[in-house]
């Protein structure tokens, strides 16, 4: 079998077929048995092994959730046998350092780890960070085998393995689902979208695949900070894990066979100083892209609009300036504010400005408080890729201005009821037409919050509003108090 395949694993269960693949002697047949409880055989699939590769896949029919099942594929003499292994939905989880934090670093911990064997039907799997300058049709190392969830592998160490955002989702979806779900992760701290998208990707946006293009003129800003691993630094070349695709190359590609339910994404910060204004054609192109892919490698059984979350940047530094966070949050919705919109169908968002943690031991970059983006997260993946019709999952948006010139106020009306935590806040921004080009944006004072308005006050605009925005900023609000949520507490998103 392939190296991600183990006891305890989790394949994907109807409407989809799993596949299953591995290596053997080119030009052998395979048998490939799935039998259940005292051994009685309820499938088998014959399957050639192909040269030169020396590899062999099938599809097995769809099952039904549930389990164990006992798998076994023989070559003449040789089988090898995979036992406790259970049909439910399987989830890969990718990103940077925010996805790769593990259980043990998060806000209540220790509970946390504890409740981990209460859920022996969510499995867990950790590929190894590797890179490649080709692509890849195994794994270079596992993490961690595909497991029974334990304190141990759920907080082995440091930014190693099991990720925390990835194992609440699953834990948030098991409770919601009530059948296995399997977990994939595939992260690496510090790295650029650019190492994730594969060359047809980058070509999309029209970037350079090699790493030498790459390198002319670019400047980068100082590191992130000292966990972001090999972070950008001053006049360094991109290398090492934020190299052009090496890590589609070396940790997504050689996933691409495997049938998968959905994906969840936490990554951005790196692109906060790498190409930020590009953000809004690299992460569509990247979600279309995996899609084909995982579609294509799956001989169809991964859905062609496989769903796809993801959070949005929490926050890094307070009085920072800079307003490339608020660009790059802003690009992580195509420009369009929320998901899924026409650029990005079947996505979901998990915001998270407003879960910032100033005092996080592992820098103010990495929050510590999980389980409220996980718990989003979850929400917009029973919505949208679970087709859950009462289920909310995004916050308040905008839908209409109406501007009041000779009273000076701006009424705002949003798509659900207001809850406003913060009123004496400076969250809205107006860019007047008083003002010399390119205008500055001026603070619009919130002056009366209904049910679903919000007024503001136009001191010293003029008769235009050429442009308004909101939550503008990296650290744009406190711990869970933003100016405004809808009545089961998920914050607004940031708009332009």
């Amino acid at each position: 079998f392939a190296s991600y395949y183990g006891d305890h694993m989790v394949l994907q269960k109807e409407p989809a077929g799993a596949v299953v693949w591995g290596y053997g002697e080119p030009g052998a047949a395979v048998t490939v048995a799935l039998s259940g409880d005292g051994g009685v055989i309820v499938m088998k699939k014959m399957a050639q092994v192909k040269g030169p590769s020396g590899k062999w896949t099938t599809v097995l029919d769809p099952m039904d959730q549930g389990g164990p099942y006992t798998l076994t594929a023989g070559q003449g003499s040789e089988n090898v046998t995979l036992r406790d292994i259970y049909f439910g939905d399987v989830w890969l989880c990718s990103g940077q350092s925010n996805m790769a934090m593990t259980v043990l670093q998060i806000a209540n911990a220790s509970q946390e780890l504890a409740a981990a064997a209460r859920y022996p039907y969510v499995r867990v799997f950790a590929a190894a960070p590797a890179r490649s300058d080709v692509e890849l049709e195994d794994l270079q190392r596992i993490d961690l085998p595909w497991s029974i969830p334990t304190a141990e592998n759920l907080g082995h160490g440091n930014f190693t393995y099991f990720s925390a955002v990835c194992w609440l989702l699953g834990r948030y979806l098991y409770e919601a689902l009530r059948y296995p779900v399997g977990l994939v992760e595939a992260a690496w701290g510090g790295t650029p979208i650019e190492a994730w998208s594969s060359p047809r990707a980058l070509r999309a946006c029209g970037l350079p695949e090699d790493v030498g293009s790459f390198r002319a003129g670019l400047v980068f800003c100082p590191p992130l900070s000292p966990a972001l691993s090999s972070s950008l630094s001053p006049h360094q070349h991109l290398s090492g894990p934020q190299t052009p695709s090496v890590l589609w190359n070396a940790m997504i590609h050689p996933l691409l066979n495997m049938t998968l339910r959905g994906v969840a994404w936490y990554q951005g910060e790196a692109n906060a100083f790498l190409h930020t204004d590009q953000y809004n054609c690299t992460f569509p192109a990247l979600i279309a892209d995996w899609r084909q892919a995982f579609h294509a490698g799956s001989a169809g059984q991964t859905e062609p609009l496989l769903p796809f979350g993801f959070v949005q940047l929490s926050t890094y530094r307070r009085q920072n300036p800079d307003d490339s966070f608020a660009r790059l949050r802003w690009h992580q919705t195509a420009d369009l504010g929320v998901v899924p919109n026409a650029r990005m169908p079947g996505t979901f968002m998990a915001v998270a400005m407003d879960l910032c943690d100033e005092h996080s031991p592992y820098g103010s970059i990495h929050p510590r408080d999980k389980q409220n983006v996980a718990h989003r997260l979850h929400l917009g993946a029973r919505a949208v890729a679970y087709g859950e019709k009462d289920v909310i999952f995004q916050g308040p948006y905008p839908t209409r201005a109406v501007l009041e010139v000779t009273r000076g106020l701006l009424n705002l009306t949003y798509s659900q009821e207001l809850v406003c935590r913060q009123r004496d806040t400076r969250a809205f921004e107006v860019c007047c037409s008083s003002q010399p080009s390119p205008c500055g944006w001026l603070l619009a004072p919130v002056a009366a919050v209904e049910s679903r308005t919000v007024t503001l006050a136009l001191t010293g605009c003029g008769t235009l509003v050429l442009g308004l925005r909101y939550a503008w900023a990296e650290w744009p609000c406190e711990y869970e108090s933003c100016a405004l949520y809808n009545t089961r507490g998920l914050p607004a998103p940031p708009f332009l």
